[in-house]
């Protein structure tokens, strides 16, 4: 993004400059190729820089070869920043194959695991990812709630500040995804953030934070988290939900004019997608900000 970088950028570069400016990037997990081709044109439509996130699920379902070559087909030419990034993983194997296929940056997710052990592993993936020029987000605290099949609803036991600051001074990971109150998958009630400790994370050591289940926090929420720190914020739930029911309300019309036009349903699935990519790119403060 510094010095009007566009196309696909390293992650890194991606989150420098909305870190230092108090903005943030949408990292929207994608799911099949209207998903992908829908957010990529919402963030050229906005001028926003944009992280695309592929789950192990979604990594499965598809396969990486063929997803990384949608995304490097749709990526060519592309004239705001971008960026591949693995969402929640918890297999060596599987953030190897993405590593090697071209994925800009992973998430090692070792959170069940002793932090100890965790450390020991993360400093290891950080080690391969910088050998392809990637990056690494890491965790100590699960996430509550499970997103595409990874995670549990038991609520995340949190480690101490001092805990936290060994991590990421041991592992050197580029991106800290902190347990602050925030789940995933939909809110059942208004969450309870300890928005505090992005700050003292911050303060003690100037790392962009994720922001992890950010469908269904209030626009203050955002706004207040993005001020503190959190310059990456995950939206998974918010997308699968518009994709889902704008496939629903279009096929409830289509069933009543019995008239079956794929095409049709592609377009406005599509445009509902792109519609809400580009409102949290203008929440978030990213839009107008490529380049």
């Amino acid at each position: 993004m510094r010095g009007g970088v566009v196309g696909v950028t390293p992650l890194t570069e991606i989150l420098a400059k909305p870190f230092d400016e108090r903005f943030a990037v949408p990292a929207i997990n994608v799911f099949n190729d209207l998903t992908l081709e829908a957010v990529l044109a919402a963030a050229v439509e906005n001028a926003s820089p944009l992280i695309v996130q592929t789950s192990v699920k979604t990594v499965r379902s598809i396969g990486s070869d063929v997803l990384y070559a949608m995304w490097t087909s749709m990526t060519a030419g592309i004239e705001v920043p971008v960026t591949l990034h693995l969402d929640h993983c918890p297999e060596r194997e599987v953030i190897t194959e993405c590593l090697r296929r071209g994925w800009n940056s992973v998430l090692f997710d070792a959170s069940k695991l002793p932090v100890e052990e965790n450390m020991r592993q993360t400093v290891e993936v950080v080690a391969e990812a910088r050998a392809y020029g990637a990056a690494v987000e890491g965790e100590i605290e699960s996430i509550t709630g499970v997103e595409d099949d990874v995670g549990s609803d038991a609520a995340a036991e949190r480690q101490t500040l001092a805990v936290a600051l060994e991590f990421l001074r041991t592992t050197q990971v580029d991106v800290f995804a902190p347990a602050i109150g925030n789940a995933h998958g939909s809110y059942k009630k208004a969450p309870v953030l300890d928005a505090q400790r992005v700050s003292d994370l911050v303060a003690a050591y100037p790392v962009p934070i994720a922001l992890h289940g950010g469908s269904g926090l209030s626009d203050e929420q955002f706004r207040d988290l993005i001020s503190r720190g959190c310059a990456k914020v995950n939206i998974s739930t918010a997308l699968k939900e518009t994709y889902m029911k704008s496939n629903l309300a279009f096929l409830r019309t289509a069933a009543e004019r019995r008239k079956w036009d794929p095409p049709s349903l592609f377009r406005t699935v599509r445009q509902d997608v792109i519609e809400l990519a580009g409102s949290l790119m203008r929440l978030f403060g990213s839009a107008g900000r490529a380049g």
